[in-house]
This record gives C-alpha cells, structure tokens and sequence, in this order.
C-alpha cells in the first residue's frame, strides 16, 4: 500500500476534480454566461470558487477542495520518496523540504489567495523538478532525461503565459501542464530506482580514484 501511495492519491485526486468540473454551473473568464466547465476556456481556479462565475451556487466547490487535499498529500509523498534516492545529500534536502513546506502552499492554491499561492507553489515545484533533472541527467536513464527536459520547458512556457496574462492559451496549458506535471511525478516515482543515482555516484568516484 505504501508502494502506490503517490498513485492513489493522483488517482483520487483527479476523479475528484473531473467531479467537479461537471458539478460546475457554468461561466469564465472570457464569457460569464457559459454553461458548465469548458476545459479549453475554464481554469481549475474557478472550481474553488463559493460562488461560480455565472453567479450560481457552485456544488462543484467542495469536490475540488477535496482534490487538492489528496493532490497535496500526494506531492508532498513524492518529493519525499524521491529525496531518499538521491544521494546527494545537498539535493535530498533540498527536495524534502520543498515537499513538505509546498504541502500547505499547494493546498491555499483553493483559497483566496490563489495568486499569490501559485506564484510561491510553481516556483518551489520548478525548484524542486530542476534538482530531479539534474539528477536524472546523471544517470544512464536516457529517455527519462528527454521526458524531463520536456517537461520543464512545457511548465517554464505555462508560467510565462501566467505572468504574461495570455488567459486564452494559457487556460489549455494549465491542462497541459498538469498532465506533463502527474506523468512526471508517475517517471519519476515508478520508474527509478535509488540504484539508478547510486549507480552513476559509483561511476565517478571510479574514475576518479587515482592510478597507483
């Protein structure tokens, strides 16, 4: 059970929000009389609302509150587990703490402080996904390295969208950008293993032991 802990809380988590998104009434940013949640013009913002942007009751508040408490749990469990692989000591640290103090971060995402939230939570995730790629870039796990890099460069063009205010595209690549984020989490955790970092820290020190 502790094995897949991390993927029963992204499981959970995202059936909560896809809940969610069809309890949604209706509106956006771009049109306030829409009906429901329109995934190309909608932001998973508007799920925490008391309120939806059309005015009505929104049901589909509690849903998606519930979702990032299980999102939450579920990144702080994966920084965690990934500290304990790597065996830079500088780095693991790095990663648990990022995990644990982002925890409360992620999880205010939902609340009135939502800007704020998302500018401090992307930049501890970018910080903490930068030091997994390097990492990653050190082992021999080659098509990890190519997911990685891809991945951060997909999360680095979503946050410029963010602070550039493009809210049409960047409303699709918030999908985007959680779906690289959950299938990254999911490499990362699943597919490695301590020996994968171990191996290329064996590596170096052998090549560097001097010749007698």
């Amino acid at each position: 059970m502790r094995r897949y802990s991390v993927l029963l809380c992204v499981i959970i988590s995202v059936l909560l929000l896809v809940i969610a998104t069809l309890l949604y009434p209706g509106g956006s940013i771009l049109d306030k009389t829409s009906v429901g949640f329109d995934w190309s013009k909608n932001f998973f913002s508007n799920l925490f609302l008391a309120r939806a942007l059309n005015g009505d009751i929104n049901p589909a508040r509690i849903w998606a509150l519930a979702g990032m408490v299980f999102n939450s749990i579920g990144y702080l469990l994966f920084f965690i587990h990934t500290s304990r692989k790597i065996p830079q000591k500088h780095s693991a640290m790095v990663l648990k703490h990022i995990g644990i103090i982002n925890m409360l971060f992620t999880f205010l995402i939902a609340t009135a402080w939502h800007d704020i939230m998302v500018t401090v939570s992307s930049t501890l995730n970018m910080l903490g996904l930068f030091y997994i790629t390097v990492s990653v870039l050190r082992t021999r796990l080659y098509w990890l390295k190519v997911f990685c890099i891809g991945s951060l460069l997909i999360f680095y063009f979503t946050l410029y969208l963010y602070g550039t205010g493009d809210w049409g595209l960047l409303a699709v690549m918030q999908k985007v950008s959680f779906l690289c984020f959950m299938l990254f989490v999911l490499a990362i955790e699943y597919g490695t293993s301590p020996e994968d970092f171990q191996q290329n820290q064996s590596d170096h020190q052998t090549i560097n032991v001097p010749n007698r």
